[in-house]
């Protein structure tokens, strides 16, 4: 049975990284590219992954996220797209859910903006830093061990789930403690650009502790992994649109485009996003 999942998992892999925008078409350098982090990954704890221009990305075997980016050369494309395409040097980038810190990576290695990064479960948050520092970004980024959410204090937090590790109910053996802030505590006096949330079903709670930051002008952009209702309803009274992002055009649209996002996006202020978005410099993201 075991055999049967891993080969079931294999497949599911295999279909995405085949079908992946950036790979369509490519079918011998994108499978040489899986056999070969399968090989180096075996031999090494380690693979510095020479990553979009000179960024690079620290990768380890079952970091899902990161290594869809060897795989794809950017695992979320219209996602990772638009910011790469957004923001500047000087911006404000916050990265709520880090993880590892492929966000933060773009951001602040190849995009040049500040990041403030924030990474509860103390393993990933290692790996965070580790990240921060083969890209010698450490004097323009800042990581907040801690999970963002609707108050001030702490919460229970799973361990051991790499991507979805995540705010928990129950206290069991694969949870731990962990302390959480509020967007509105830890970024008072801060002017964020953009903001990309990835906590796992916990946005809603996490919004509700950003009323603050929500209603600076300064905010234009916000990726949202889970969006309900009450959160949709939340982000258009402070006058957010959910859009969708065609990075082949660089284009912004109110109906879904040919790329499938992998999170909800929310912006307002459209006429200086388009321009950012139309004076975007053109990136190499697969160099084989």
């Amino acid at each position: 049975m075991r055999n049967w999942f891993q080969i079931v998992g294999l497949a599911k892999t295999l279909k995405f990284i085949l079908d992946h925008p950036l790979n369509r078409g490519r079918p011998i350098a994108t499978l040489a590219r899986f056999a070969k982090w399968q090989i180096e990954s075996r031999i090494r704890d380690e693979v510095i992954f020479d990553w979009i221009e000179e960024s690079k990305l620290a990768v380890r075997r079952g970091m899902t996220g990161a290594t869809g980016n060897i795989y794809c050369g950017l695992h979320e494309y219209a996602d990772m797209s638009f910011l790469l395409h957004l923001l500047r040097p000087g911006d404000l980038f916050i990265d709520a859910g880090a993880n590892v810190g492929s966000y933060t990576v773009l951001a602040s290695r190849v995009c040049g903006a500040h990041t403030i990064a924030f990474e509860p479960d103390p393993g990933t948050a290692d790996f965070l830093r580790r990240n921060i520092a083969v890209n010698a970004i450490d004097d323009i980024v800042t990581v907040e061990q801690v999970a963002v959410g609707p108050v001030d204090g702490e919460v229970c937090f799973t361990t051991g789930k790499d991507t979805t590790n995540q705010v928990s109910d129950h206290t069991h053996e694969n949870t731990q403690m962990v302390r959480q802030v509020t967007l509105d505590s830890a970024l008072s006096g801060c002017n964020p650009t953009m903001i990309k949330m990835d906590l796992e079903g916990y946005e809603e709670q996490a919004l509700g502790g950003a009323l603050e930051v929500l209603k600076n002008p300064s905010v234009i952009a916000i990726e949202i992994e889970t969006v309900s209702n009450d959160a949709a309803k939340l982000l258009e009274a402070f006058g957010f649109t959910k859009m969708y992002y065609n990075p082949r055009y660089l284009r912004i649209d109110e109906h879904r485009q040919e790329f499938t996002p992998s999170n909800e996006l929310y912006l307002r202020d459209m006429e200086i996003i388009s321009a950012r978005l139309q004076q975007a410099r053109e990136f190499n993201v697969l160099q084989c």
